[in-house]
C-alpha cells in the first residue's frame, strides 16, 4: 500500500444474529444491514494508468447499498449492480450507459473485501479510472475495513435465495448457481491451466467473514508472462508489478517471494467470484460453481438468474429492494 490514512481505530462487534432472552425463552433477531462506523482513505496505484489513485470509504445510509463515485467527474454515482457491469475482460467494469468516460475498473476485490466483511451500505469515492491494486489481494481493503470499523443499523438484512438451477456456458466453461440448504453462499471452483505452475486446481468452502479472512483474502490476483507483453503493447498493466501480482512463465514463480500458499490461483479466483457475485445487490443463499470460470460468466450467471422471477426471492420476504434491478 502506497499510503494510508485512517481515523482512531472503533470496531463493532455486533453478530449477525443473536438472540434476545425473553421470559426465559431466547427469540432470534434477524439479520441486520450494517456500514462503515466512519470514513477512511488511502492512496494506491491502478494497476492500467500506473496513475496514483486517491480512494474513500464513506458510511452510507439503510438501503443504500454499495456505490460507486468518480470524484474527478461531475457525473452520475455507479451502483454496484451487476446491470451497471460494462465490462469483463480484463476486471470487473461498471460505468454508466451513453457516458464512456463514466466507468471503473477493477472493482472486484474491494466487492469481495465488502462481501466477506459484512458491509451492506457505503459509498467509495475514487478520482480515477480505476480502484487502487494494492498487492492484487482483497487484504488491504479488509485492513481498511476494520480500521473504519462495522455498525449494525436499524433495517432487516435480505439474502437473495436461488430457487432453481441457472445454468450459463462459454467456450467448455461454465458458472451455475442451484438453491442450496445452507444459510449462506457456498463456492465451489475448478481452473485448469497448461502453464505447469498452475496446472488443474478446484476449491470450495463456505463463506463466512472467517473463511472469508483466513483463507481468501490473501490470494493475489496472477497473470502469464506472455499475457503481460501483450498488455503493455495495449497500453495496459502500466502499474502492474511483482509487487502486485504473481506472475507466471510455465513452470516457474518469478516472484521473489514465491506464493503465499500452494493453491493461491485458485483461491484468487473464489475471492474474484466472492467479489462479482455481490453485484447481486444483496448476498445470495445458495450454491455457486464454476468450471474454468471468469468475470464474464460471473455477470452472465447474475443477468440469467434475475432475468427469471420464479428462480429467486428475497428471504426474509418483503417488497423489491431498489438495489435488485426488476
Amino acid at each position: 500500500m502506497d499510503s494510508l490514512l485512517m481515523e482512531p481505530i472503533t470496531l463493532s462487534t455486533t453478530p449477525e444474529t443473536y438472540a434476545v432472552p425473553t421470559h426465559n425463552r431466547a427469540r432470534t433477531v434477524k439479520a441486520v444491514q450494517h456500514t462503515l462506523h466512519h470514513s477512511i482513505s488511502s492512496v494506491g496505484t491502478g494497476l492500467h494508468t500506473g496513475a496514483p489513485i486517491n480512494l474513500t470509504l464513506r458510511p452510507a445510509p439503510v438501503g443504500h447499498g454499495i456505490v460507486f463515485q468518480r470524484t474527478d467527474l461531475n457525473a452520475a454515482p455507479l451502483p454496484a449492480r451487476f446491470d451497471y457491469v460494462v465490462d469483463t475482460r480484463l476486471s470487473t467494469v461498471v460505468g454508466e450507459a451513453g457516458n464512456p468516460a463514466n466507468r471503473i475498473a477493477t472493482i472486484e476485490h474491494l466487492m469481495a473485501a465488502f462481501h466477506g466483511c459484512g458491509i451492506d451500505n457505503a459509498l467509495v469515492l475514487v478520482d480515477g479510472p480505476e480502484i487502487p491494486v494494492f498487492d492484487g489481494s482483497a487484504a488491504d481493503f479488509v485492513f481498511l475495513l476494520d480500521c473504519a470499523g462495522r455498525v449494525p443499523q436499524d433495517a432487516v438484512r435480505q439474502s437473495i435465495e436461488v430457487l432453481r438451477p441457472i445454468r450459463v456456458e462459454q467456450n467448455g466453461a461454465f458458472v451455475e448457481l442451484r438453491p442450496s440448504t445452507t444459510q449462506t453462499l457456498h463456492l465451489s471452483l475448478q481452473i485448469d491451466f497448461a502453464a505447469a505452475a498452475i496446472g488443474k486446481q478446484d476449491y470450495a468452502l463456505e463463506l463466512t467473514p472467517a473463511t472469508f479472512r483466513h483463507q481468501l483474502a490473501r490470494s493475489r490476483t496472477f497473470t502469464l508472462r506472455q499475457e503481460i507483453e501483450a498488455l503493455h503493447k495495449a497500453g495496459l498493466a502500466r502499474g502492474g508489478s511483482l509487487e502486485n501480482a504473481i506472475v507466471v512463465d510455465g513452470d516457474q514463480i518469478l516472484n521473489p517471494s514465491g506464493l503465499r500458499c500452494p493453491d493461491e490461483f485458485i483461491r484468487h479466483k473464489v475471492m474474484d467470484a466472492v467479489g462479482d457475485l455481490y453485484l447481486a445487490g444483496a448476498p445470495i443463499k445458495g450454491a455457486f460453481t464454476g468450471h474454468r470460470s471468469g468475470h464474464s460468466l460471473n455477470n452472465k450467471v447474475l443477468r440469467s438468474l434475475f432475468a427469471d422471477p420464479s428462480a429467486w426471492r428475497f428471504t426474509p420476504p418483503s417488497a423489491v429492494s431498489a438495489r435488485v434491478a426488476a
